[in-house]
């Protein structure tokens, strides 16, 4: 009964975005932006999905288990950068009508800084982003109807079977169905994950509580683990409190307002107004967030007490636990959509990368719409293929959510300071553009994978000397030898910045740069946009006093 349940949903939602997309033109803007017609409801379910899939859902609720509450910051900050994204960002890239965002630098700076940009991008996400969203993934469906015991295989077999299988069906969906068939199918999923992913911590807290009861399952989580339910980090933990004030809205602000595998579904907005309603309503849904990709964390820490061998198994044990027989096939398939939606999502953004910046830009520029969209579907296949033999070769990685966060600052942060100075400057050239993307590369994999250990190693030999064996001690230790990689991240970006400057006086432009509008979408704004993200601001800021 689970697995046609978990086939029924899976095919019915391809069944319906094949209707919805089968008749549409082929164009660049209609394959890569959904032909510019995205509406709001469409946009924020889109991002949503986008955003979170199993490296999330399982990996964030793992840092919760360990760490508490602390860790929601990735999904409450999120929301604010989504209003600055909303406010001065999009605004921005709908009037200059881009189609990628590394398509701005080739106006701004020059088309070498656009397509060292883009094979950041597309290096990015073949060796990290689409192998973590595979294995992590393949790890959740393979134990959700264990699959080794199913098809008599071992863990590792299991885990090669379904990268494989979630790779094909989400490269279908991304390669020759294009975005508005991937924004479809993720708008409907994010019913389905917002139901499901719901359903988790509610079983969940009627196991706790008295009588199946909701409110009292809550109160004793809260009374009998008050050290889980404080908003703010502590040194040792995975997101320090006051990072919130240097790397991490940095790395929000990179991820909702210039990654091309999120600003792509902005960017297909019909109209600005269109836009930004969608970036507020995801921004206001993500507060919820917590509720799906925390709280489980926390319920799964106080019904296992803490003595699983793994954080990252917490949700999948959790969910084999707490949900009903008949539930499992549903909420499979639901998280099967997640999976698929990242997948297909990041892959759509490698073809629109490849296609438009780097095959028409340098291979062949009198290619027409239908030979770039060929070109870029066959290199969207080379790509899943890489991705699908990358995927079950990171399972040593210790926790998946820290490991892509920490990896991805290789090229966010040198990507977002070009892009802030680009548009906030008149006169600082190209080389300046590329100083900035390869120092910051450079130094942040220096600091991060030389000098980090180097340190750690220093001060945990000093703490042998000492005889320091309290682990708690140990753990502050480490943590104190060198600088959080948020703050590295906050350190490299004032110093790309200032370098880009310097750059800028001593050999600045002969002419200043000017902003175009194309008048190919109307930009005209959403009037109680301000009023709307001043709100979703408030609400974030009292999450914070009350668990203070």
């Amino acid at each position: 009964m689970q697995f046609f349940t978990f086939i029924g949903f899976t095919v019915l939602v391809a069944i319906i975005a094949y209707l919805k997309t089968r008749k549409e033109e082929v164009s660049s803007d209609g394959y890569f932006l959904g032909g510019r017609s995205l509406t709001a409801g469409v946009i924020a379910g889109s991002l949503l999905l986008t955003n979170l899939s199993t490296e999330q859902i399982v990996g964030l609720n793992g840092a919760a288990y360990q760490s508490g509450l602390s860790v929601m910051v990735w999904e409450t900050l999120a929301a604010i950068a989504m209003i600055v994204t909303a406010l001065f960002l999009l605004p921005k890239y709908l009037k200059g009508g881009l189609t990628t965002v590394p398509g701005f630098l080739a106006k701004r700076f020059d088309v070498t800084t656009k397509t060292l940009t883009s094979g950041l991008f597309l290096t990015g996400y073949v060796v990290v982003l689409l192998p973590v969203i595979l294995y992590s993934g393949s790890l959740a469906i393979s134990g959700m109807f264990d699959i080794p015991q199913l098809l008599d295989v071992t863990h590792t077999q299991s885990i090669w079977i379904c990268v494989w299988g979630i790779g094909i069906v989400g490269s279908i969906y991304a390669i020759f169905g294009g975005l508005k068939a991937v924004a479809i199918s993720d708008s409907i999923n994010a019913i389905g994950l917002l139901i499901g992913g719901l359903l988790v911590p509610v079983f969940g807290l009627m196991l706790i509580g008295d009588n199946g009861s909701i409110i009292d399952g809550l109160s004793v989580l809260i009374n009998e683990n008050p050290e889980k339910f404080k908003s703010m980090g502590g040194p040792t933990d995975p997101v320090p409190f006051y990072t919130i004030f240097t790397g991490m809205m940095l790395v929000q602000l990179f991820y909702w307002g210039t990654n091309q595998q999120i600003i792509q579904r902005a960017l297909g907005a019909k109209n600005l107004k269109e836009g930004q309603k969608g970036l507020l309503l995801a921004s206001f849904i993500k507060i919820l967030g917590p509720i799906i990709v925390v709280l489980p964390g926390l319920i799964a820490f106080h019904l296992f007490q803490g003595n699983l061998e793994s954080a990252d198994s917490a949700y999948p044990m959790l969910v084999k636990e707490v949900l009903p027989d008949a539930w499992v096939g549903f909420f499979a398939a639901v998280l099967f959509g997640a999976i698929l939606s990242s997948f297909n999502s990041v892959l759509n953004s490698c073809v629109t990368l490849f296609g438009i910046d780097i095959y028409k830009q340098h291979i062949n520029k009198e290619a027409d719409e239908k030979t770039v969209i060929k070109y870029g579907k066959m290199f969207g296949i080379i790509l899943a293929f890489l991705a699908m033999f990358i995927a079950p070769l990171i399972a040593n990685a210790e926790s998946l959510f820290d490991y892509l966060q920490e990896i991805n600052g290789i090229y966010s942060i040198p990507i977002l300071t070009i892009i802030i100075v680009g548009y906030l400057t008149k006169r600082v050239p190209a080389i300046a553009a590329k100083v900035g993307l390869v120092s910051g590369c450079l130094l942040y994999i220096i600091s991060q994978f030389f000098l980090k250990d180097y340190f750690i190693d220093k001060a945990m030999d000093a703490a042998a000397v000492s005889n320091i064996t309290d682990l708690a001690q140990l753990a502050l230790i480490e943590a104190q030898a060198y600088p959080h990689f948020l703050d590295v991240m906050a350190i490299l970006f004032i110093l790309n910045i200032i370098i880009m400057l310097i750059i800028g006086k001593l050999y600045p432009t002969e002419h200043d740069f000017v902003h175009d509008y194309t008048k190919q979408v109307d930009i005209t704004p959403w009037k109680y946009t301000k009023l709307a993200g001043g709100t979703i601001c408030a609400i974030v800021i009292g999450i914070y006093i009350y668990f203070a």
